[in-house]
């Protein structure tokens, strides 16, 4: 028991703001980890062979605690192995990242289940430190023509397969999530009649939000109903920012801004959903873009790409 009275002035104010300082830590644990923490998207999976020890330096720089990794038939097991090894050293996570525009449809939930078997299988060959921590998976039916005219089938469709993929990815132990479009949130489920944002967070453990604005709080505004969502589910998401060249527009991306403007915009986002208990940070996309303007290297744009 504290005996205030026979304590000095000094002594009972260093108390006061001790007792301040323990009262204010869980708030500033969760300020400083949600600050901290990113993700990236890999798709070039073929330069982890060569590049390991550049890329888990440069994530851990950045503060990158998730990395989605596209599985690609040309980089062996092995490779993935080693390259997950070493992230986990590093505290960092490694998720499968796959996906097409056409496995929305009925006929392609076979596709997503054989990508998830295979994840399973690799995993349980693999030693626990080599392991896929979860899957990633990124299906845009809305770039296919059939979206235009069929649209609420399509949701239909896209909707018992993704039904089918998470349950599929949780009796394997793995954590499932989705890269999706903010605007979700207007359309409508094909069942609960809710949104249909809302409905694809509930069947997932994580959403990344693709809300690609060269604004932090254009950003932040695009996603804050689904982090509502998905703060009421007990769901995590993503807040998705742009670097590379899209063809779609200069204020989705952050292609031709400065190293500083960017990061001030990301840094935007995490003090405006720092108060959302599902906010887990900003998924980069992607890793070869970030790590080029970082370096001050040429970003290759889409006319390089292409021929």
């Amino acid at each position: 028991m504290i005996r205030w009275g026979r304590m000095s002035a000094r002594t009972k104010w260093a108390l006061l703001a001790l007792t301040f300082c323990l009262l204010l830590l869980p708030w500033l644990f969760k300020w400083f980890s949600a600050e901290e923490k990113k993700a990236t998207w890999l798709w070039d999976a073929s330069i982890i062979a060569e590049q390991t020890p550049d890329i888990i330096s440069f994530s851990k720089e950045q503060g990158v605690d998730v990395i989605f990794l596209q599985m690609q038939d040309e980089v062996s097991d092995d490779t993935y192995r080693k390259f997950i090894a070493s992230a986990r050293q590093a505290e960092i996570q490694v998720h499968a990242l796959n996906g097409h525009a056409d496995w929305a449809y009925k006929d392609k939930q076979e596709e997503g289940l054989a990508f998830i078997e295979r994840i399973r299988a690799y995993n349980a060959a693999s030693a626990k430190n080599e392991r896929f921590e979860g899957i990633q998976l990124d299906v845009e039916p809305y770039q296919l023509q059939r979206w235009e005219n069929e649209q609420d089938s399509v949701i239909a469709e896209w909707s018992e397969n993704m039904k089918a993929w998470t349950k599929a990815g949780k009796d394997a132990g793995l954590y499932m999530s989705a890269a999706i479009p903010f605007w979700l949130d207007a359309r409508r489920a094909s069942e609960g009649g809710g949104t249909f944002s809302r409905w694809v967070i509930d069947q997932f453990d994580a959403v990344a939000i693709m809300a690609y604005r060269d604004s932090g709080q254009q950003m932040y505004d695009l996603s804050k109903e689904e982090l509502d969502e998905a703060d009421e589910l007990d769901k995590d998401v993503w807040i998705g920012a742009e670097l590379a060249d899209t063809h779609e527009g200069e204020h989705l991306t952050f292609f031709r801004k400065s190293i500083s403007n960017m990061d001030e915009e990301i840094a935007k986002v995490f003090d405006l959903a720092a108060s959302h208990s599902s906010f887990a940070g900003v998924a980069v996309h992607h890793y070869e873009a970030w790590y080029a303007k970082e370096n001050g290297l040429p970003l290759a744009r889409k006319s390089d790409e292409e021929k």
